[in-house]
């Protein structure tokens, strides 16, 4: 966007631009790629307003008590997580490179992440999960969006997210409770469920979500617990 300051960029979630039908019909009758249209009409998107992730909230609230409808087209969540650690964004010469799930994943974006690891950045992913399901069924997660990356370098990737005990641990320290005093629920046997069990917690496996009943002797362990579903907690526990 021409509001950004030189040598600055933005992010957009497609999916969040709400796109009326005029600009789908100019598209389809003239043949006209996806790009140029963003690039021409931004697709009815209005007035942008570009804060910092840290601000989003209060940017929404302000936008909202003035009688003004707004929405977030930025992948904020992700980058609000980095900024409130003091890790900032820097595409020239990073120390790492992170990679999350999102939905504006591009063979450009693939690209740069590969000449950053090449030139000496630290590839960092947040979780391994390949897939993950959504009301659309099963989609590519982190595992899957970060592999071209690791093959392209030949490089690893250090996931900070399950099953890396790591997160379970700090987690336990930012609630003040025990590992015997908690459960690990999940739908997965390959992050979740070992996640737990590596943390010495109890461990819950619903079936609502990838792992199958019949998948779970493809593993060497096993949950303390197996539930058709998160509704079926509060029945186990009575």
């Amino acid at each position: 966007p021409r509001s950004i300051p030189d040598g600055l960029g933005a992010k957009i979630d497609k999916s969040a631009v709400k796109v009326l039908p005029i600009f789908e019909l100019i598209a389809e009758a003239g043949d006209v790629p996806e790009r140029d249209m963003f690039n021409t009409y931004n697709m009815g998107v209005g007035m942008s307003v570009v804060v910092p992730a840290a601000e989003v909230d209060k940017a929404l609230e302000i936008l909202t008590a003035g009688g003004e409808t707004a929405y977030v087209i930025g992948e904020a969540a992700f980058s609000k997580a980095l900024y409130d650690k003091k890790i900032y964004m820097n595409d020239i010469n990073p120390e790492y490179v992170v990679i999350g799930e999102t939905r504006t994943y591009s063979f450009e974006k693939i690209e740069k992440a590969i000449e950053l690891v090449n030139k000496g950045a630290k590839l960092i992913g947040a979780n391994p999960d390949t897939v993950g399901v959504t009301e659309k069924g099963i989609m590519p997660a982190t595992g899957s969006l970060i592999a071209p990356i690791e093959i392209a370098t030949g490089k690893k990737a250090y996931f900070v997210g399950k099953p890396n005990p790591l997160m379970l641990r700090h987690g336990l320290r930012i609630l003040g409770c025990h590992s015997a005093d908690i459960a690990f629920i999940g739908d997965r046997m390959d992050t979740d469920i070992i996640a737990g069990i590596e943390s010495n917690v109890d461990t819950v496996l619903v079936l609502s979500g990838v792992t199958a009943r019949e998948d779970i002797d493809n593993f060497p362990y096993r949950p303390k617990y197996v539930l058709n579903g998160v509704g079926d907690i509060l029945k186990a526990v009575n």
